[in-house]
């Protein structure tokens, strides 16, 4: 499949969903307060899709591939992030409205779009030979997660 926008990628959908989950997941009233930790969390979510798109608009393979791992870093980042949240009890607390747990699951997964956009391609995602790892989504929509934004 040809991507002309990175729009398209699956991989950058999945990017624009995780950062929709933090933004609302930062809305709640254990965030309320926690301006610092609000905004590391919320602009590390947002440099997931941020880089994804960067690297495609670059236009050559190589600089998606490293805009890609770029990325996979900040979800990582994000990743640690909700790891350190579930050791405070404040945002622990079943009653924050918070499931840590489903959204650290949800993150382990996404690596692995990552992994698999950088497997296959030619000189660049445009045309087309990238098409099937990109194309790949790696949960469906609407699967468990950190909740979607409404």
């Amino acid at each position: 499949m040809k991507y002309e926008r990175f729009e398209q990628l699956p991989v950058w959908q999945a990017a624009i969903d995780l950062a929709a989950a933090v933004y609302a997941m930062t809305e709640t009233p254990p965030f309320r307060r926690r301006y610092s930790l609000r905004d590391q969390i919320e602009r590390a979510a947002v440099s997931v899709s941020n880089n994804i798109a960067k690297g495609f608009e670059r236009g050559t393979k190589q600089e998606l591939l490293t805009f890609l791992y770029i990325a996979r870093g900040f979800a990582g980042e994000v990743r640690s992030m909700l790891c350190l949240l579930q050791k405070i009890p404040l945002f622990a607390d079943p009653e924050s409205g918070i499931d840590l747990e489903s959204c650290i699951l949800n993150l382990n997964q996404r690596p692995r779009a990552f992994r698999s956009s950088s497997a296959h391609g030619s000189d660049s995602a445009r045309f087309g030979s990238e098409g099937r790892a990109l194309g790949q989504r790696e949960d469906p929509p609407g699967a468990p997660g950190c909740p979607r934004a409404t």
